[in-house]
């Protein structure tokens, strides 16, 4: 009896998964060059079987014409990172029951515009939570005096968010604010930006952060350069300048984006995006994006 060849072992064993995964509905490709892995399904609560809890998942939740990023570390650890729009209050909550978020270890608000922090109040007054961060700047809205009356209901204070801060969130996932650097007049370059670095995977998140914010953390000679991206303002030409995407050097970037009066994303964007070869996810297109890290490989999941 002949012995099956190690590699002849291997092509039928992926043979046998990728056919018991069609069967359960799954599209799965597989890329060899990079062991990473990407598939998708039709229905939230599939995804969430699929992700491995020794994973650092970063969701970037569909909330429209908004942002929201949800971290799950891989001991369990928790981070919201905005909330979307007032609209989406109830969308928020929707999803943190689907993931199974009862307690929020970290909460950040990039900055005070609506589209990143309205569905904030909402999920503090229902789901308790340990630190939040915001920057120090103010908005004489009635969204952001909402969030700071949640905030106060609960009894909890705010931390400032700027660029060196080190959180502590999870032994193994180290994270990192890299702005503000200094303190703007615009609100969007006031965007917190958070660095996630698991073993050699890592992620940036930029809120809105514009042109100059970009800039001023390049001179400040912060590491920029991230695995993942999520493309800041939405995708607006008002970000993502080349320098900084050199710099940056993603290999994927999420724009958080829905139907909308902006232009967002902009054909600019877009196209500087797609000569510099970085494949693109966006809500929009794509509903709920999932990027789940093992420390060394991704694995990609989206809604649509």
């Amino acid at each position: 009896m002949k012995k099956r060849k190690p590699k002849a072992a291997l092509i039928t064993l992926v043979n046998v998964i990728v056919i018991l995964m069609l069967l359960a509905g799954y599209h799965f490709e597989w890329d060899f060059e990079s062991g990473s892995s990407k598939s998708s399904n039709s229905t939230k609560s599939d995804s969430m079987s699929a992700m491995h809890s020794d994973r650092l998942r970063v969701i970037f939740l569909d909330v429209g014409q908004g942002a929201s990023q949800l971290l799950i570390s891989p001991s369990g650890k928790t981070m919201l990172i905005d909330a979307g729009n007032n609209d989406q209050e109830q969308a928020m909550l929707d999803y943190l029951k689907l993931y199974g978020i009862d307690y929020l270890d970290i909460v950040i608000g990039t900055h005070p515009d609506a589209d990143h922090t309205g569905g904030l109040d909402r999920v503090i007054d229902h789901v308790d939570a340990g630190e939040i961060y915001m920057p120090r700047i103010q908005a004489n809205t009635k969204t952001f005096e909402s969030l700071l009356q949640s905030i106060k209901n609960k009894g909890l204070k705010v931390k400032t968010a700027k660029s060196g801060l080190v959180l502590d969130w999870d032994e193994e996932v180290e994270v990192t604010m890299l702005g503000p650097v200094r303190t703007y007049e615009s609100s969007n370059n006031m965007s917190a930006i958070v660095k996630v670095v698991y073993g050699d995977t890592s992620f940036l998140l930029t809120g809105d952060a514009e042109r100059e914010s970009e800039a001023d953390m390049l001179d400040s000679g912060a590491d920029v350069q991230a695995d993942v991206l999520l493309v800041g303002h939405h995708g607006s030409k008002s970000s993502s300048t080349l320098g900084f995407l050199q710099k940056v050097s993603p290999q994927y970037a999420v724009i958080q984006v829905g139907d909308n009066n902006y232009g967002h994303p902009t054909p600019t964007v877009l196209e500087r995006l797609g000569k510099l070869g970085i494949e693109v996810y966006r809500n929009d297109l794509h509903g709920t994006v999932e990027i789940a890290s093992d420390g060394q490989s991704y694995q990609i999941m989206t809604e649509r």
